[in-house]
């Protein structure tokens, strides 16, 4: 296990980053790392109690009034610095990743580690245009105009299946802007979210700006959300938990921001090149087994092209390779705990009565047996009510119906609570401009289905939340306007004191 995850021994001192330093939990509890390949244990760590939490967020308080009062220069430089420290500990990152969440190496070397040190980038050239807007006589002599402050510390949660990606969409605005965090990781995956607190430190960004608690939600995370101290909540994961964590944070009037659960429609129209679709499903679908909020999960197929789109897809999805991570072949990993593969084949075998389970719907044996895997699965002729195409499995499961005329295939497409993303298929522009309007979705792609950008906005509509991970747009979410107003004139001559009360 050593030469898999080299940073073991070093977090063997406890996984609570506070203040700069790693010290041990006080919940009394422990719980255990798991390798989702194999079954065996990682590390076991003690978990974050409410005092960890408090001693968390009074290190991000008094760090507070020195790293806002930084200048815009001062935490670019410092952001840039922390990026390169990422670039040179980039293979640490990727095997730790890999580790805990069963990824395949060759996706967080190519995707996940590579993102978060773009994000960082992105963030440490973002820094230095963090505006206001420009003065203007707005009222008789008075000019006014807005500054953009932070808006104090954070509180943020993260889930398990992009633990690094998701760290860093939180904490690289937040800090920008000038506010400090605590982040709460999911218990499953606290590895990279130490060892990137742990480069940031590194990297010279002050003790106390980035604080990691490793904590159940129902102990440090509602201790986190309910804190009086946090000025704000950044959360991310399922809707029903999101629901939870916006009833408590109302309780303190906090700021809040919700990344909620996905079910992606993938919309091919009849004149869609079907080798691309089909393979944009497969990639769509099976993106980290499954596990992503924007994974293709209900493929709509005019009716013409239906029949050969089942086929296609099936077909690709049987040459996927399923394996050790760390192996070089692996196409995809188990997913990330025994519960969540339990869970997955639960949904599917529940649709063998009202849907046809084309190919997959199964555990693999021999040497994958004591893993978290399942096969890629394709279920086809499901009802649109039904519980697979309604409900969020977080597996590698793809969902196909038919549809008929456009209308019909966007009324589907918008048929759910979530509104997180979407792909359209075509070859016709006017298509494919009417569906990326009414398609109900945070981002809309065509003829591709998957990839982000650091400069472009995340987040969803309807059930899967609002507000903006990544761009200038989460800037919208880690500050707060305020207006200041100038008289002009001298107090003696003329004052909106004087004109409403005389000379009294």
């Amino acid at each position: 296990m050593q030469d898999r995850f080299p940073a073991q021994e070093r977090f063997a001192g406890g996984a609570q980053y506070i203040g700069g330093r790693l010290r041990p939990g006080t919940s009394g509890r422990t719980h255990a790392v798991i390798d989702p390949a194999t079954g065996e244990e990682v590390f076991t760590y003690e978990l974050a109690g409410a005092d960890d939490v408090d001693a968390a967020v009074a290190a991000a308080l008094a760090a507070f009034p020195g790293w806002a009062g930084t200048t815009p220069g001062e935490r670019s430089d410092a952001l840039h610095r922390f990026a390169a420290v990422l670039a040179d500990r980039a293979e640490e990152f990727a095997r730790a990743e890999s580790l805990q969440c069963g990824k395949p190496l060759k996706l967080t070397r190519e995707f996940d580690v590579p993102g978060t040190i773009d994000n960082t980038a992105f963030f440490a050239g973002a820094a230095r245009h963090l505006a206001g807007q420009s003065a203007g006589e707005y009222s008789g002599d008075h000019t006014s105009y807005v500054r953009r402050e932070p808006i104090g510390v954070v509180g943020s949660i993260a889930p398990w299946n992009y633990p690094l990606q998701m760290a860093a969409w939180k904490i690289l605005p937040a800090i920008a802007a000038g506010n400090t965090i605590v982040l709460k990781p999911a218990e499953l995956t606290p590895l990279t979210s130490l060892l990137f607190a742990e480069a940031a430190t590194e990297a010279g960004i002050p003790d106390g700006v980035i604080n990691i608690v490793n904590g159940t939600g129902q102990e440090a995370g509602e201790r986190l959300v309910g804190h009086p101290d946090v000025a704000m909540t950044s959360f991310t994961g399922s809707t029903a938990v999101g629901k939870r964590v916006a009833e408590v944070a109302t309780a303190t009037v906090k700021r809040l921001h919700l990344e909620l659960g996905g079910k992606a429609p993938f919309v091919v129209f009849d004149d869609a090149d079907l080798e691309a679709a089909a393979n944009g499903a497969v990639a769509g679908a099976l993106i980290n087994t499954g596990q992503d909020c924007t994974a293709a999960t209900r493929a709509y197929v005019q009716r013409p092209l239906y029949e050969a789109f089942v086929e296609r897809t099936a077909a690709l999805m049987e040459t996927v390779r399923l394996g050790d991570p760390f192996a070089p072949g692996t196409d995809l990993g188990p997913l990330v705990s025994h519960v969540q593969r339990d869970r997955v084949a639960a949904f599917v075998d529940r649709a063998r009565d009202y849907a046809r389970v084309v190919t997959g719907g199964e555990v693999p044996q021999g040497d994958l047996k004591s893993g978290a895997y399942y096969r890629p699965t394709l279920i086809a002729d499901a009802a649109q009510d039904s519980e697979v195409v309604q409900s969020e499995i977080f597996g590698p499961v793809l969902v196909v119906l038919p549809f008929d005329g456009d209308d019909e295939g966007i009324a589907l497409a918008n048929d759910t609570p979530y509104g997180l993303a979407a792909s359209a298929w075509t070859r016709d522009v006017f298509r494919a401009n009417r569906a990326t309007r009414e398609i109900k979705a945070g981002c809309v792609w065509v003829n591709d289905h998957i990839p982000i950008i650091s400069e472009m906005p995340h987040g969803g509509y309807k059930s899967s939340g609002f507000g903006k991970d990544m761009s200038v747009y989460s800037f919208e979410e880690y500050t707060q306007v305020k207006h200041v107003m100038f008289d002009n004139t001298a107090v003696a001559r003329k004052s909106w004191h004087r004109t409403i009360f005389g000379d009294c």
